[in-house]
């Protein structure tokens, strides 16, 4: 059974104000309306302002441009159609799942920088893996930020998974270890690390993320499994210089594309994908632990551009 499944009715919800944002220019045409090259500057326009990306953009209206030069385009229908099909091109109909060791445990690693969501992106993951019958353990490796840990300890106790932490001003790579230590001496089935919401722009506290990885690869080799990077759909561009930033100090496996439902800027999941080739795994569609999805690209495009 899959951890996390795709749905049109959540995407499609989620990314309404994408949507409505790159459709707009094609609201007003009529069936017996043709096409012309203001519509399309149009919907480049949008395109940019949606975070897609000047690579992708650069792609489809190439394509709108020559089927529009080709009488082919009629109708709004026939350009959304037609924009659909060259989204999901660039995704390749990606449908990534989070890896999954066949030895215990699991060692999900999670980074991002502060207020992009990755406490509830973990309490999301901890919920899902706790709800298929696994055992879980967290690890509060955020020792920072102030009541970061407890934080990530009320969501524990919510969910019913265990946490280990350490004292006030613990080293992280410490807590780190202690976490797989403990992951290991219990036998569960998967080990999520947190890590200080670092800024990408710190190379102090970047240096110490890798420490951390370095650490839990130590103790339990072949881990972590999978490294999470936990990125705020709000902050369209900004979004891909820290994935970027992140991705030089980490190996990064997958994207947890957080507040997707609170944007117009939904696109940059494109742009991720074109820039950095790293595949985005969850998107979060609301504040409760549930609003999760796994990511499906022709679902991921008919959301944004409507199917």
């Amino acid at each position: 059974m899959k951890l996390f499944s795709a749905t049109l009715g959540g995407l499609k919800k989620s990314l309404s104000t994408t949507r409505s944002a790159i459709t707009a220019p094609l609201r007003a045409l009529s069936g017996a309306r043709t096409i012309d090259a203001d519509v399309v500057e149009a919907i480049r326009n949008q395109l940019i302002t949606a975070d897609v990306g000047v690579a992708a953009t650069d792609v489809v209206i190439k394509d709108l441009t020559g089927a529009m030069k080709r009488g082919e385009l009629h109708r709004g229908e026939e350009v959304i159609d037609l924009l659909r099909r060259g989204l999901i091109t660039r995704f390749g109909d990606e449908t990534p799942e989070l890896v999954t060791s066949s030895d215990r445990p699991t060692v999900v690693l999670v980074a991002g920088v502060n207020g992009v969501g990755k406490t509830t992106s973990i309490a999301k993951i901890a919920s899902a893996y706790a709800q298929q019958g696994k055992s879980v353990l967290l690890a509060a490796a955020d020792t920072y930020r102030a009541g970061a840990v407890e934080q990530l300890a009320t969501w524990a106790q919510r969910i019913g998974v265990d946490i280990v932490r350490g004292g006030g001003g613990a080293d992280p790579a410490s807590v780190a270890f202690d976490g797989a230590q403990a992951a290991l001496a219990r036998n569960v089935d998967v080990l999520i690390v947190d890590t200080a919401g670092r800024l990408h722009t710190d190379e102090g506290l970047m240096r110490e993320l890798t420490k951390i990885h370095a650490v839990i690869q130590k103790k339990i080799p072949g881990a972590p499994h999978e490294v999470l990077l936990v990125l705020d759909a709000t902050q369209g561009q900004n979004a891909l210089v820290q994935a970027r930033r992140f991705s030089e100090s980490i190996p990064v496996t997958g994207i947890f594309l957080a507040k997707l439902d609170g944007t117009a800027r939904g696109g940059i999941a494109v742009a991720i994908h074109d820039e950095l080739g790293v595949p985005i795994k969850l998107v979060g569609t609301g504040e409760r632990v549930e609003d999760v999805e796994g990511f499906d690209a022709r679902i991921f495009v008919e959301g944004l551009v409507g199917g």
